[in-house]
């Protein structure tokens, strides 16, 4: 079995998210563990633009051949913008989790806290290990 790939320039959630913060924006995306998870993503429904966010509420759904799946909030905000790409090219989440399968932008509504969220290599160990 390959290694799930999580990169150390960002922070991660327990739901499987993660978040890469610039300034008062967040990038956000589903990790390699989940799309592998999910199987083939066949449908991504994407929040509008303007849309607020509460932490840990779901956001958006993505459809996969085996599943429906809640993304969830990373942090209250709202969105400033959705990776249309991913309308008419889905796979895009399961090929490149991390660069172009990225989900959605969002407007910070207060500085994020990384003690909120999980380093990458906290990340690594929960997914070894399998438990919350």
């Amino acid at each position: 079995m390959s290694e799930t790939k999580v990169p150390d320039d960002r922070w991660y959630t327990k739901s499987h998210e993660w978040v890469r913060v610039d300034g008062d924006t967040a990038t956000v995306g589903v990790t390699d563990h989940a799309q592998a998870e999910l199987t083939d993503i066949v449908f991504v429904d994407l929040p509008a633009a303007g849309k607020l966010l509460t932490k840990d509420a779901s956001t958006m759904v993505l459809e996969s051949v085996k599943t429906v799946a809640d993304v969830y909030a990373p942090a209250n905000g709202s969105i400033v913008e959705a990776n249309a790409e991913l309308t008419k090219h889905p796979e895009l989440v399961n090929q490149d989790p991390y660069g172009r399968g990225w989900l959605f932008r969002m407007k910070l509504a207060a500085a994020a806290d990384p003690k909120e969220y999980l380093t990458a290599e906290a990340y690594r160990a929960e997914i070894a290990g399998g438990h919350a």
